[in-house]
């Protein structure tokens, strides 16, 4: 099992919990909107770190957007299984020709 699957297993069994026992329970528990808007937080600051290049604090930052990734598609009832098999699913296309197909 990945660090990412343990993670997100972590994500899963903490909704529903008591929101002082957990950041991720808060977080949930504040809703989709809020968990979205943190992972929007977090995507901008991994952003400023690329930029900057420093290699370890965006290494860091990145951590907090899969982190926040998982916890804002928790919010929403998507499973990293369920983002697993669209990556599996794109796998062996082309990005510009998937990117053309969604725009159809």
């Amino acid at each position: 099992m990945s660090a990412l699957d343990r993670l997100a297993a972590t994500i899963a069994a903490r909704k529903g919990a008591d929101p002082d026992s957990s950041w991720t329970a808060k977080l949930l528990a504040k809703g989709p909107d809020k968990c979205a808007e943190k992972f929007g937080e977090e995507a901008i600051e991994a952003v400023i770190e690329a930029v900057k290049g420093d290699r370890a604090r965006l290494t860091s930052e990145a951590a907090d957007v899969l982190y926040h990734l998982l916890v804002m598609c928790a919010a929403r009832d998507v499973s990293l299984a369920e983002i697993e098999a669209e990556l599996a699913r794109r796998e062996g296309t082309s990005g510009l020709e998937e990117k053309a197909a969604r725009k159809g």
